[in-house]
């Protein structure tokens, strides 16, 4: 299983939504990125996201 983490220097730019959308939203009020679920499986699409995040924001962790 993995553990997903968004940290503060999310932009909001929503390049996980795209590649993600079952893994990613965008809050309302911040516009910043969440996990829809913190502990996922390993997924193909979430470490695409982790990829392509300009901030380097996302990360993930074994659990």
């Amino acid at each position: 299983m993995w553990r997903i983490t968004v940290n503060d220097t999310c932009i909001g730019s929503g390049s996980c939504v795209g590649v993600a959308p079952t893994h990613f939203e965008l809050d309302d009020v911040e516009g910043r990125s969440n996990p829809i679920n913190a502990v996922v499986e390993p997924s193909e699409a979430v470490q695409d996201a982790v990829d392509m995040c300009p901030m380097e924001a996302i990360t993930i962790t074994e659990v």
